[in-house]
């Protein structure tokens, strides 16, 4: 009997090792992404959403597909806004595996824009999730992003300018337990980007950069490519 169970601990060992190895840190990955925000006319009321198609190389090795969308309120007199949304998410299995699991996801926000000077936009964006994933508990959590850009060509953001952007996000988890004896740790993960931004013209920008994500168990690199559209 002591044989065997030390056998079943060390099975259980490799398995661990195993799925963590799954992920290839060195591999760069890359995201495609498409974010927009509208507001309507005469109104406080808007819509912003993104949709994302991240993978774990360059592209074919599906790490998520991601649908979010969310209706905006900003009070009179202020710049906060305020998002109530709902995402959709697919997310894959590193390298050939075809397995997928499916979350769907509420989510509440607010964007607190502010200026330093006449050259640093700065936005702190707090984000609340409540989350339904495939084969796990009702979970929750809590992120927070501070968004920094700096324009090189003019002080605002006018066409054909380019300018220096950067963010970090923390991501914190509510629930522990996400069932059948399954835990998470308290902190989830945490990116920080850097990129270039290009300024189409007054309704389109663009994005390339570099964003480094790191959980407890690894880290990796990522492009990405971003389209911004406010209608």
């Amino acid at each position: 009997m002591r044989i065997l169970k030390y056998f079943v601990i060390v099975i259980a060992l490799i398995c661990s090792v195993n799925s963590y190895a799954q992920v290839e840190e060195a591999q760069t990955g890359a995201w495609y992404m498409y974010l927009y925000n509208a507001d309507f006319n005469n109104s406080q009321f808007g819509v912003q959403g993104d949709l994302q198609y991240r993978n774990w190389n360059l592209i074919g090795d599906l790490e998520q597909l991601l649908i979010r969308s969310g209706l905006t309120f900003r009070p009179k007199n202020t710049k906060v806004k305020f998002t109530l949304g709902y995402a959709n998410i697919t997310t894959g299995t590193p390298d050939e595996s075809a397995d997928t699991t499916t979350e769907s996801r509420i989510y509440q926000e607010a964007l607190l824009p502010q200026q330093i000077g006449n050259w640093v936009y700065i936005t702190h964006r707090f984000r609340y999730e409540q989350r339904f994933v495939e084969s796990q508990d009702f979970r929750t959590r809590y992120r927070y992003n501070l968004f920094i850009n700096v324009p090189f060509s003019a002080k605002k953001f006018e066409p054909k300018g380019t300018y220096f952007a950067f963010y970090n996000e923390l991501f914190i988890n509510g629930q522990q337990d996400i069932g059948d004896g399954r835990t998470v740790e308290f902190f989830d993960r945490n990116r920080t980007y850097l990129g270039i931004g290009y300024v189409i013209s007054k309704k389109l920008k663009t994005q390339f950069g570099w964003m480094n994500q790191k959980t407890n168990t690894w880290g990796k690199g990522q492009l990405q490519i971003s389209l911004h559209h406010n209608f």
